[in-house]
């Protein structure tokens, strides 16, 4: 199973910047996806995952300014991010459960994308 994230850059404070994770090689329309983003020095940490029915969680930092969304036709999972912050400066991975049940936590996630930088200034 091969993972593809791609849609990060550079952007101003109060931008917006759409990521796209691309899955091939394995099932993906009822397994449950996350994102997931590791800012320099910390460690990774939790931004939101989709169940195979669409259904949806975020993290609080994130909530409000933050989309995450499937198209199972594409086996492509989004991240619309919108009103960004500086802290939201990190790269962003995306990652795939074996299960139809969204998780929090990376340890619950077995495959994972090479991950896309996202810099946010001020």
């Amino acid at each position: 199973v091969q993972l593809q994230a791609s849609g990060g850059g550079l952007v101003q404070a109060g931008g917006c910047l759409r990521l796209s994770c691309a899955v091939s090689g394995g099932t993906f329309s009822t397994y449950a996806m996350g994102w997931f983003r590791q800012a320099s020095g910390k460690e990774r940490e939790f931004v939101s995952t989709i169940s195979w029915t669409g259904a949806t969680y975020y993290a609080v930092p994130v909530k409000g300014r933050f989309t995450i969304s499937r198209d199972n036709a594409k086996n492509t999972v989004y991240l619309q991010m919108n009103s960004l912050k500086p802290e939201d400066t990190a790269v962003y991975y995306c990652a795939r459960r074996t299960t139809y049940y969204t998780s929090i936590f990376s340890d619950d996630y077995i495959d994972w994308g090479q991950g896309t930088e996202v810099t946010v200034s001020s």
